[in-house]
């Protein structure tokens, strides 16, 4: 335990006071606007969430209600939410990429009274769903461009008008919030979390002030973190893993949270800030490695020459550090001359070179590109948990770790696995259950131990390994066990698969549809004058099966077990994606769905007698125009 164990008895709003007590002057927020980064300290913090609290208030936001925020990353998200939380109503986020008719359910389902909107285009969504979403009272925005036609329309409130009704407030009882936050404890729920969806409809985990905290603490007991240091706020404020650190991480050790210009910008401002830590999705760490590798590609064939060396002296060095072991004098020096001349310039460009540690979570990441980042320098490690669990539950140790794992339990946390495999813990991190999902609570919460649907088990080390979703795990026709996101991962390896999906469920062998990555294999084929117009046209070129199948056959060579080689396979002529549901929106894929999108396709890879099929490929676009393709699509099969 630590010597701040005292802020478990705070909630987010009094730890906010308790933290401008301590370091008020440092900053806690900086956003860039226009190219200019503009900051905001922990004083100029807490004032404008007392402002956002007494405006909410005087706008008739009351404790048990709740605030939707349908936003980017920006200041005001986490202004707002703590804002509602010194109330006592509670805040939710939605992912700003979802649908208006995604919205109206999720409204409805979490009862929101009040909705937080950065711009125009979420605006929309709700102009979109108004008569569906009777519930809600106010549309607050924060970007007034665009809103003009707006502002005779009281549904819509800009937030500056918030802020004037919350210095009014304040001007007249100076001590009104001061007692608003004293009323609330650390067990009082204060966000819902909607879980990643992949079988149905998100659900809301209620989130309590001490899940969050805890977690803050929990994480920095096993890696500390500095006042200083600073972190990059770019993952959906909807996902558990950006309120873990918004919420508990920030509050808990004083960092500063960057927020980037725009989604388009995030990459080239990471490289202004030169964040100390970093936490993401494994779609996150493949985009960058896929930008890596297209830049030793593009590079003069010296530079190539030292950087396959290197990475081969680095992926040695790995293991030695890893492991915590003492690296042989030779190799260490090796190591440090391919550190010096090939991979701090290389991860300088990406803005890591400050990076102390990189943290992925919310899917599993394979072996391989693990040992990729650990090979060049980036200390990344393996964190898993839930939704439900404030995000994190086991997690690497510098010096202890294992790409084949994700690590042993948190401090505070219990593990054990249940005579069906199912991982199952305990801490003080748990969610109060689901929202208005009393049988799904029970399902979820039994005996007190957080039920986690994932097949798993502790290794000599007292490592977690993760298999697979319970789910998910997959015997073949003979009953032989194979866990489809084992070999997922292994095909993501590859520069040229950006996604793939394994079948096999009781079938005489393993089967995948594979995406293609549209930058790395269009470059690919543009060095060897392949022609080719759209991502379909591409997909289906005769050389770019050949590189797949090419790729497969290595796959398969790394696989011991014959009942895990991939027999047959197919280049989807699409990508999968968020807003076809074919994806979660942290990027899971949804089996069943693909499934069963695809299942021309996929009782084609099961009839070896098919070589190829007509399918029409039907495409929505942002308007909710469709177009319809007929093509050819062809089947692979390896002997």
């Amino acid at each position: 335990m630590t010597e701040r164990e005292f802020l478990l008895d705070y909630t987010i709003p009094q730890l906010l006071r308790w933290r401008v007590d301590k370091t008020g002057d440092r900053v806690a927020l900086r956003e860039k606007e226009f190219g200019v980064w503009h900051s905001i300290t922990w004083n100029q913090y807490y004032a404008q969430v007392r402002k956002a609290a007494l405006g909410l208030e005087r706008l008739g936001l009351q404790r048990g209600q709740t605030i939707a925020l349908v936003t980017d990353n920006i200041p005001e998200m986490l202004i707002v939410a703590i804002g509602a939380q010194s109330l006592g109503a509670i805040s939710a986020g939605i992912y700003q990429s979802s649908l208006p008719h995604e919205i109206a359910d999720i409204l409805n389902y979490i009862e929101a009274s009040f909705v937080f909107c950065d711009d125009q285009e979420q605006v929309d969504k709700l102009v979109d769903i108004r008569a569906k979403v009777p519930r809600v009272q106010k549309v607050i925005y924060e970007d007034p461009r665009g809103m003009r036609g707006y502002r005779s329309d009281a549904w819509f409130v800009p937030i500056d008008d918030i802020y004037r009704q919350g210095e009014a407030a304040h001007a007249e009882q100076p001590d009104r919030f001061n007692d608003l936050i004293a009323k609330g404890q650390p067990d009082d729920v204060c966000h819902l979390c909607l879980t990643s969806g992949t079988t149905g409809l998100p659900k809301g985990a209620m989130m309590t002030h001490r899940n969050y905290i805890n977690m803050g603490l929990r994480i920095t007991e096993v890696d500390p973190l500095e006042e200083t240091d600073e972190y990059v706020s770019f993952l959906p404020f909807a996902w558990i893993g950006e309120q873990m650190n918004s919420f508990g991480v920030a509050l808990a050790t004083g960092i500063a949270i960057n927020f980037p210009e725009s989604v388009e910008t995030i990459m080239s401002d990471l490289k202004e800030i030169g964040p100390h830590f970093m936490f993401g999705a494994p779609r996150i760490y493949e985009t960058i490695r896929s930008q890596i590798w297209l830049k030793i590609d593009e590079s003069y064939w010296l530079n190539r020459k030292c950087y396959q060396y290197f990475m081969h002296i680095g992926q040695k060095a790995a293991t030695y550090r890893m492991a915590g072991r003492k690296m042989p004098v030779g190799l260490a020096m090796l190591a440090w001359l391919g550190t010096t001349m090939v991979f701090s310039p290389l991860i300088n460009q990406l803005g890591l070179l400050r990076l102390r540690r990189a943290y992925t979570g919310g899917a599993a990441l394979g072996p391989e590109l693990f040992t990729f980042y650990q090979a060049i320098g980036v200390n990344l490690k393996q964190i898993y948990g839930q939704t439900e669990i404030t995000g994190i539950a086991y997690m690497h140790r510098d010096g202890d770790v294992r790409s084949d794992t994700v690590g042993k339990p948190l401090p505070g946390t219990d593990c054990r696995i249940s005579e069906e495999g199912e991982i199952l813990s305990r801490s003080a991190s748990v969610c109060a259950g689901y929202f208005k999902l009393p049988e799904k609570t029970a399902e979820l919460l039994q005996d007190g131990w957080l039920h986690s649907g994932d097949a798993g088990f502790i290794d000599e080390n007292g490592h977690l390994v993760v298999i697979d979703r319970v789910s998910d795990v997959m015997h073949n026709r003979e009953g032989l066990i194979f866990s489809p996101m084992f070999l997922e991962n292994k095909l993501k390896f590859s520069p040229y698969i950006k996604e793939a999906v394994v079948f096999g469920n009781q079938k005489d062998y393993v089967a995948a549809l594979v995406n293609i990555d549209p930058v790395i294999v269009g470059k690919w084929a543009e060095d060897r004058r392949i022609s080719f117009t759209t991502f379909m046209d591409l997909s289906q070129k005769a050389e770019i099966a050949e590189l797949i199948q090419r790729e497969i056959r290595s796959i398969n060579a790394s696989v011991e077990k014959e009942h895990f080689k991939i027999r047959r396979f197919a280049i989807l002529y699409k990508l999968l994606d968020v807003d076809d549901g074919e994806l979660t929106k942290t990027g899971k894929i949804r089996r069943e769905f693909v499934q069963d999108r695809y299942r021309s396709l996929y009782d084609a890879l099961y009839d070896s007698s098919v070589q190829s099929k007509k399918v029409e490929a039907t495409y929505q676009y942002q308007d909710g125009q469709t177009t319809t393709v007929e093509m050819e699509m062809a089947f692979y099969t390896l002997e």
